[in-house]
């Protein structure tokens, strides 16, 4: 069955505003020629796809049904014609990230990015927040921390407080903080994190033998995996939290550091880092 893409996007955008005046608007045209291409669809189908109310339309069981489909072809159409009419060249950009950041927060929304930005190359390096910029021909590095880092320019993305988190059998077991006193803590590399939040909660830090770690993600999945309780950022393993696989049994917290954007300040930033940049503060501000 062939049918007229006028009429296909016509039909399409009367149904999303459930109304030709709307489409008409949104398409520049007339109400008048809105509502002749649906006309004539319907006519090449067979099938009605609206009941012409007397204040308004509603969508036949047909018309409900093509909506989706129509709306998701259209927006798809949309994003490879943009890419196509992009004539920038397409630009390398390279960019360390500390793991937990990338898998935590990063890799949700960086499909909104590649989409808008089709000629940036993204290459991303994990890492477990030792990075060297220059040594290893970053454009950025995203790094937790305080944002101190000699011969760079960093930028606030995100605050990541550490609250303790564990496997939901263990967390059964804690009703207050003392009672962490005698459970394995898992630890990072940073070896003061427990001491400070011991100390933070007005305790006593027991002595600490858990197993080091040198990353979040691997620290994490121990906790869930009911090896201890980690001190992690809890807002960067929140699909752990909600799935129950990890639980947060007390709200303190302390604050050892955040979230930065950073690149050497002697680099001027390429457009590839322009967008990438804007487009990452937007994001975390939301």
């Amino acid at each position: 069955m062939h049918l007229p893409l006028n009429a296909l996007r016509a039909f399409e955008v009367s149904a999303r505003h459930l109304s030709f005046t709307r489409a008409a608007s949104e398409l520049n045209v007339t109400q008048t020629a809105i509502s002749q291409q649906v006309r004539n669809l319907e006519d090449r189908m067979g099938v009605a796809l609206f009941r012409r109310l007397p204040r308004g339309l509603a969508l036949t069981d047909e018309g409900q049904a093509l909506l989706p489909t129509l709306s998701d072809a259209f927006d798809r159409m949309a994003q490879v014609l943009a890419q196509v009419g992009d004539a920038r060249p397409r630009e390398v950009l390279t960019v360390g990230v500390v793991g937990t950041f990338a898998v935590g927060w990063l890799m949700p929304r960086l499909r909104d990015f590649q989409q808008a930005h089709g000629f940036v190359d993204l290459r991303l390096l994990t890492n477990n927040n030792r990075v060297d910029i220059a040594g290893e021909g970053l454009d950025y590095a995203i790094r937790f921390g305080d944002g101190a880092w000699h011969g760079t320019k960093a930028e606030l993305l995100l605050a990541g407080p550490l609250s303790p988190l564990c496997a939901p059998a263990l967390a059964s077991r804690l009703r207050r903080p003392e009672d962490l006193a005698g459970q394995v803590l898992l630890r990072s590399y940073r070896t003061d994190e427990w001491e400070a939040w011991f100390a933070q909660a007005g305790l006593r830090c027991p002595v600490i033998r858990g197993v080091v770690f040198d990353s979040s993600l691997t620290l994490a999945e121990a906790a869930a995996q009911g090896a201890g309780v980690a001190l992690l950022p809890a807002c960067m393993f929140g699909r752990e939290l909600q799935q129950g696989r990890l639980v947060r049994p007390f709200e303190q917290e302390i604050e050892r550091g955040a979230y930065w954007l950073a690149r050497l300040s002697s680099k001027q930033p390429t457009p590839a880092m322009q967008v990438f940049r804007d487009w990452l503060v937007r994001t975390a501000a939301l």
